[in-house]
């Protein structure tokens, strides 16, 4: 007995002093003018789902919450921005080229599709993320008609 008492003692220091390491926040104050909204002629609709379902993660500017402030799920939520801003940001979306583009809208489209954006480690507690299928559509043809007019 007296050995899980060591055990908790130590899990419960290690886990007070992990909330005293830092982790990278990523805000801005600003959207730059090579943010896919500001660059191409999107929807309200279009613009609030993809705020909502989007941005969090493949932005320079994340709405974090309230959980992000608790090691080590900050590190998960750190290690996750910094994943899908590699893959996709769209706040760099203009200074693509005309054909790294059309690889992202592909990407989107099939994403989409096939249910695997946002993701659903996402979507858990971030239920407004999830895509109707009427949204899902909408979204759908509104990135097919930009890649196509690419």
């Amino acid at each position: 007995m007296k050995i899980v008492k060591i055990i908790a003692i130590v899990l419960l220091v290690a886990f007070v002093g992990i909330q005293f390491i830092p982790t990278t926040r990523n805000q801005s104050d600003t959207v730059p003018s090579t943010d896919f909204m500001l660059v191409n002629n999107v929807p309200e609709t279009i613009q609030k789902k993809l705020q909502v379902s989007c941005y969090d993660c493949h932005s320079n500017n994340t709405q974090y919450p309230w959980y992000n402030k608790i090691q080590p799920v900050a590190w998960f939520l750190e290690d996750h921005i910094k994943e899908g801003k590699a893959e996709l940001n769209f706040n760099e979306w203009d200074s693509l080229s005309s054909r790294r583009k059309a690889s992202k809208l592909r990407s989107i489209i099939k994403q989409i599709e096939n249910d695997e954006m946002p993701l659903d480690s996402y979507t858990l507690i971030h239920s407004e993320a999830t895509f109707t299928e009427a949204e899902a559509e909408e979204l759908i043809n509104f990135i097919t008609q930009l890649k196509d007019s690419l």
